[in-house]
């Protein structure tokens, strides 16, 4: 492990020297400026652990340094603790304000000032440790989640070319039955549009640019929404819109809206276990919302009356391939409504529904400045 770089500065060299002279006795390397136009140097040079700063210098003081290494991301994280000699709360407070982590009053006590400084260093000893962490967790959620999609989609895509297989043997096997040939046919073009519907979604999550966003009645969104979800998947289940907000105008992507609405409601159609002959009533109502420091939001809920949520799978319901249903193609649906919707600030939940069933919860912000905007793992 290297030792800790720490840069002293101050415009009297007595004082720079006696503290180099403490600190590399502890095994610290030092670096050392004797003005704040030559500490900033030195610090984009040389990337410290720690500075030590003396306050009262002239041309540009220690406020200032502190000031200017706040205001740059790459330097914004570098502990810094003030050397000065006024011994006034006000005139600590206003070091402590301007970011500085501790001070030390002159006249300077050096085994003070090392044990000061030993504990900055842990603290940024621990502060390492927990960015590594971090990001060897999200390194290990993007293995986990490339793995999940890639086994995924080969068990999909594996299954759909065995029913077509299968489906063009009984093509040739039947070739002087129209009947049959026809209905064979159906199936297959059925399992190769399964196949395309999950190389789109697979496209869908690696596309990172953001969606452009205009001004757009929510009325609209949800008809739209609901057009596309009859669209695409060919179903006429009664779908009753209670949307107390009207034409309220929010800021968002109607093709990504829609596309969001018309998956979540294939899932709500998909919850029923009846057969498709049998009505699936799926109701879509709205509210608007007040979040702290994020602004208002509309929710929209979609609710039907299916089985419910899987306990066996509630935690993993956003996950590529998960489903409750033994169904051949099951593709990404809510993973790719998640994805979408929170690339517009938003974000989608599921909930049990207190009169049976399951409740999709919708988030969008009303407002450009209001977005969140979130990162995938």
């Amino acid at each position: 492990m290297s030792a800790p770089k720490i840069l002293v500065v101050d415009d009297q060299p007595i004082n720079v020297q006696l503290l180099k002279r403490k600190l590399e006795r502890e095994g610290i390397e030092v670096l050392t400026a004797y003005s704040g136009l030559e500490a900033l140097d030195q610090v984009v040079e040389h990337k410290p652990d720690l500075i030590l700063l003396d306050v009262m210098m002239p041309e540009m003081d220690g406020i200032e340094v502190c000031q200017r290494l706040q205001g740059t991301e790459e330097t914004r994280s570098i502990p810094v603790i003030f050397i000065t000699a006024r011994s006034s709360k006000e005139g600590k407070l206003e070091g402590l304000g301007v970011g500085a982590v501790d001070y030390i009053t002159k006249p300077i006590d050096l085994d003070e000032t090392m044990a000061r400084v030993q504990t900055q260093l842990r603290f940024v000893a621990i502060n390492r440790e927990m960015a590594d962490l971090t990001r060897r967790l999200a390194e290990a959620r993007r293995a986990a989640t490339i793995g999940a999609v890639t086994q995924g989609i080969a068990h999909n895509l594996n299954n759909l070319l065995g029913v077509v297989i299968g489906y063009l043997d009984l093509i040739k096997a039947y070739y002087d039955k129209p009947e049959q040939v026809k209905r064979n046919a159906a199936q297959v073009e059925e399992a190769v549009h399964r196949i395309v519907t999950i190389i789109k979604q697979l496209s869908s999550l690696v596309i990172k640019t953001r969606p452009p966003l205009g001004k757009c009645s929510l009325r609209a969104l949800l008809d739209g929404g609901v057009q596309r979800y009859r669209q695409d998947y060919r179903h006429e289940n009664p779908i009753t819109i209670d949307n107390p907000l009207g034409d309220l105008t929010i800021d968002s992507n109607t093709e990504v809206f829609e596309e969001v609405l018309a998956k979540v409601l294939i899932n709500a159609w998909e919850s029923y276990d009846a057969p498709s002959t049998q009505t699936r009533p799926i109701t879509v109502r709205t509210q608007r919302i007040t979040r702290p420091d994020e602004g208002d939001a509309v929710e929209i809920f979609v609710e039907d009356r299916g089985r419910g949520l899987n306990p066996e799978i509630r935690d993993h319901m956003f996950e590529p391939f998960i489903s409750s249903k033994n169904t051949v193609g099951v593709g990404m649906g809510l993973t790719i409504a998640r994805h979408a919707l929170r690339g517009l600030g938003g974000d989608v939940s599921l909930v049990d529904h207190s009169g049976g069933g399951a409740c999709a919860i919708l988030v969008h912000p009303i407002e450009r400045k209001a977005r969140r905007l979130l990162q995938d793992a």
